[in-house]
């Protein structure tokens, strides 16, 4: 009886192991496409002499970077358009507690893949301070802008549009946001550097 036990148990493991060590997750901070790119109609983008090679780029405020989320066909275009720091809150009901402040991130979700997006997007986002303290969204309207929706339902082609709030200690140097879809469960997470 312990004999099957023991081997039961180290059946177990190993199959967690496995499904651990199959797990490919990925956090990309290259941009597809930096905030920079937008020029004017009437203006000449610079080209790269071909014998220069290309400068790896780290995604910033105002860059898209591409995500796939779990399911074939799940793609999206996150874009971090705006970061308030601190944001002030909408109305006097609601404040951060005592000793910390609140942050806004906008973000603008296009879907680039064949499926409707469907998520709850603030569940995927989250920012890292200095000292690598990393914080979750909060459910928090601020003076920033309209909140970012909890129920997204994109058709492919359209995007959704909306402020996700963090609430961080007040002496906290925040230097990175993150996204990832489906809930932050997708195997791939976008970063962006803040200043």
């Amino acid at each position: 009886m312990r004999r099957t036990t023991i081997t039961t148990l180290a059946v177990t493991a190993a199959l967690l192991f496995t499904a651990t060590a199959c797990t490919d997750d990925d956090i990309t901070t290259k941009p597809s496409k930096t905030g920079a790119a937008e020029q004017p109609a009437d203006s000449e983008p610079a080209e790269a002499p071909e014998d220069e090679p290309t400068k790896a780029t780290v995604a910033k405020v105002g860059d898209t970077i591409t995500l796939k989320g779990q399911e074939d066909g799940s793609k999206v275009d996150a874009t971090l358009k705006k970061v308030v720091d601190p944001a002030q809150p909408k109305d006097e009901f609601f404040a951060p507690e005592d000793g910390n402040r609140w942050i806004a991130a906008q973000f603008e979700l296009t879907n680039t893949g064949t499926k409707p997006y469907a998520d709850s997007p603030s569940n995927g986002a989250g920012v890292a301070d200095a000292d690598g303290q990393r914080f979750s969204a909060t459910f928090a309207d601020t003076k920033a802008g309209p909140s970012m929706t909890s129920s997204a339902k994109v058709p492919p082609g359209e995007k959704v549009l909306g402020w996700i709030t963090f609430e961080v200690p007040k002496g906290s140097k925040i230097v990175t946001v993150q996204f990832g879809l489906d809930s932050g469960f997708a195997e791939q997470t976008g970063q962006w550097k803040l200043s």
